[in-house]
């Protein structure tokens, strides 16, 4: 029997943002999504758990996905920072970033590798496919694990519970996310769970159906 597939969310006040901490069952390593600005609760977790992060995955690169990037890289120097080829710039550049918008120029570390469509990355134990997905962000991904009975999407900021990324920033397009997520994401199967960058997971059959956006093509 394949190994069941365990996930953590810890939420940063600051922006209500979700951080997501994956694993295998009876795995010592994790990947970790998008960490926020609560970063010492990150890594408090992470050691709880007893894992250690085999790689620190960023969706896209705005302030509140990649506050943590500095902490973990400090507290687990080995573990690659990984984020799509036409986001990465976003890291060390507070305008592009959007932090400066909030009064704060926050800088990340430099990716150590970088994904572009249609890669598998494979860190911990875990596969997954790499979809780009722009429209919030220019450079956006969303990685896509599939397993035997069920597949989960780490989302990002792409598709909410009912919602969908905001699309008014410089390089945001309604059209271009509305379309990505009909052409990619309501391509998966129905029973897919997202995992999205702010509130509560959702499916991908629920949001074909109920999402006041971005809804199925008939």
């Amino acid at each position: 029997m394949a190994a069941k597939l365990q996930v953590v969310a810890v939420v940063s006040e600051f922006f209500q943002e979700n951080a997501f901490i994956a694993w295998l069952e009876d795995s010592t390593e994790c990947i970790v999504f998008d960490p926020g600005f609560d970063h010492p609760a990150i890594i408090e977790k992470v050691h709880d758990l007893g894992l250690t992060p085999a790689a620190i995955l960023n969706t896209h690169a705005h302030g509140d996905h990649i506050a943590g990037n500095e902490a973990l890289k400090t507290e687990w120097p080995e573990s690659p920072l990984v984020i799509g080829a036409k986001e990465a710039f976003k890291l060390t550049d507070p305008v592009a970033n959007l932090s400066r918008n909030y009064g704060h120029d926050l800088i990340s570390p430099e990716a150590d590798e970088l994904v572009n469509e249609g890669d598998v990355y494979s860190a911990a134990g875990l596969d997954l496919e790499v979809y780009e997905i722009p429209g919030h962000s220019i450079g956006h991904v969303v990685f896509v694990w599939k397993g035997d009975t069920q597949s989960v999407v780490f989302g990002g900021d792409v598709l909410f519970q009912g919602s969908i990324g905001r699309t008014d920033f410089p390089d945001g397009s309604f059209e271009d996310l509305a379309a990505s997520i009909r052409q990619k994401l309501y391509a998966l199967p129905d029973d897919t769970v997202v995992l999205p960058g702010h509130g509560p997971a959702t499916t991908i059959g629920h949001e074909k159906l109920h999402n006041g956006f971005v809804r199925a093509e008939v």
